[in-house]
Parts: C-alpha cells; structure tokens; sequence
C-alpha cells in the first residue's frame, strides 16, 4: 500500500500527466503556480465526479480494488478517532460496510 505521506503528492502527478493541455497551457508559469493550478484542476475534478478531493487521491494512486478499499476504511478510521467515536457508531452513522 502507498504510504499516507506520499499519496496526495503521487496523486497529484499522476493527475497531471494524464492533463497533457492543461500541463500545457501552464507551462510558462512559476513552479509554485503551475502546482497552484493543478491543485486546482484535481479539486476541480473531484467536484465534477462527486467525490472529495481525498477520494480522488486515493482512487488515483490504489493498484487494485481491495487496496483501494483498505485505504478508504483506513481514512474514515481515522476521522473516526478523531471525532471520539468508536468505529461501530461511526459505520453506522456514515452507512460503512464492511
């Protein structure tokens, strides 16, 4: 499994090769602009499929579907914890299976 560190920063790289008019149309910018406007292509397209932007990242960087599926049930663990509820409360109020 991708590490959590570097999912976000794979994500992101995957996205943009496969952006080749948008790595295009960017070119001439600033490195921290040119990250800038992919961020915000990625958002873009998390909200154009429904999804979170952590969702995306996660579908883009999985190598299969079982790893994707760990990875989302390892996130929402973690919100979870860090709302103070016990993860059987948490599935169920956020209609987990699992």
């Amino acid at each position: 499994m991708i590490p959590k560190e570097t999912r976000s920063q794979l994500a992101l790289e995957k996205f943009a090769a496969s952006q080749p008019q948008l790595l295009d149309e960017i070119k001439d910018l600033s490195a921290k602009e040119q990250e800038q406007q992919i961020q915000w292509a990625f958002d873009d397209q998390a909200e154009e499929q429904g999804i979170e932007p952590w969702e995306l990242t996660l579908e883009l960087v999985a190598t299969s579907p079982e790893e994707l599926k760990a990875m989302r049930l390892e996130v929402h663990q973690e919100v979870a914890e860090t709302l103070g509820m016990s993860w059987e409360e948490y599935c169920s109020f956020n209609e987990i299976e699992l």
